[in-house]
């Protein structure tokens, strides 16, 4: 997949709101940090929990499952049983509608 897809709209989440897209092969995390979108994988590297059920505070999302946590707009891991980060994706802004891409190696 190269192109870019529909993922929201600008507005549609909130300072410190995430949402699951499915509209991409995988299921992918879009989450709004302080004014700025960032895409990561929705499922744990751990146990497969979906991230999109679990709990943001700030930067950081933790899996509702066992509690791994990630850095949304890194993809590491900050703590927990995953061994590795998430996957990022590209975010942009056109005109209302904010797009998500293919995953970045």
């Amino acid at each position: 997949m190269s192109e870019f897809v529909k993922a929201a709209r600008v507005g549609e989440l909130q300072p410190g709101e995430m949402k699951l897209v499915e509209a991409m092969p995988t299921p992918v995390l879009l989450v709004n940090y302080d004014g700025q979108y960032y895409a990561v994988d929705e499922i744990c590297p751990h146990a497969d929990g979906p991230l999109s059920e679990g709990f943001l505070d700030g930067k950081v999302v933790e899996c509702p499952w066992h509690g791994s946590q990630f850095d949304v707009t890194t993809g590491a891991q900050v703590m927990g049983l995953a061994m590795g980060g998430l996957a990022r994706y590209p975010v942009r802004i056109e005109g209302e509608d904010i797009l998500v891409g293919p995953a970045e190696e």
